[in-house]
């Protein structure tokens, strides 16, 4: 079912070429998110919102999972959701959306995170460099106090390209998903599960997955 919520929001609207970041993901790394970390059955019949859909690289995938996946950037890509995400104005206590999937901004992905998890109302994942996880100031600001249950490290490169998603492109950096999962318990003792996502781009791969149909 279509999430029926009215988005308060920023009124804000960019062009790519504003600075903002442009990196598509591409989608066989949305596929292993679902299909190697969170699981196919734990996601069917729900709803999610991806709230840096880009071009949709990300989007399009989750819908082949997800009963229904909203779609919004800052920027306007040429999709109608203009949203400014961590502008919104939602809570858990009026919201339907189960999970929130994005690959954010970098340098707002912590703020990202934080927004995300007074939104969904069962899971966040994001999709970020593993080099996200070092750093002290983040350390005592995020992971101290609200780790992830879940950090998922690729094991092979997930190439992304600024401005394009490239089957051919390469990459020296590395990436993992983080995934927080929504309970009402406190986290005080929780433990953070590390895993690797295993080699599986070539099997999860499609036909099309590099067409951009958006503009």
């Amino acid at each position: 079912m279509e999430p029926t919520e009215n988005y308060a929001v920023t009124a804000r609207r960019l062009s790519p070429m504003d600075g903002n970041d442009d990196f598509p993901t591409p989608p066989w790394a949305t596929r292993a998110l679902v299909e190697h970390v969170i699981g196919v059955d734990r996601v069917s019949g729900q709803t999610c919102w991806e709230p840096a859909a880009n071009r949709g690289f990300m989007s399009r995938p989750l819908n082949e999972y997800f009963d229904y996946v909203m779609e919004s950037d800052i920027c306007d890509y040429g999709d109608r959701n203009v949203v400014d995400f961590l502008s919104t104005e939602i809570n858990k206590n009026n919201s339907t959306i189960h999970w929130i999937i994005t690959n954010p901004p970098f340098n707002k992905a912590q703020q990202f995170i934080e927004k995300a998890q007074t939104i969904a109302r069962d899971g966040v994942a994001m999709l970020v460099r593993t080099s996200f996880l070092e750093g002290v100031m983040r350390y005592q600001t995020l992971f101290m106090k609200n780790p992830p249950d879940v950090v998922a490290q690729f094991s092979e490169r997930v190439p992304m390209v600024k401005g394009r998603c490239d089957a051919k492109a390469s990459t020296a950096t590395s990436y993992a998903w983080l995934v927080w999962y929504i309970d009402p318990h406190p986290d005080v003792d929780k433990q953070t599960i590390l895993r690797w996502i295993q080699p599986c781009r070539k099997q999860l791969e499609r036909e099309g997955d590099y067409k951009d149909d958006r503009n």
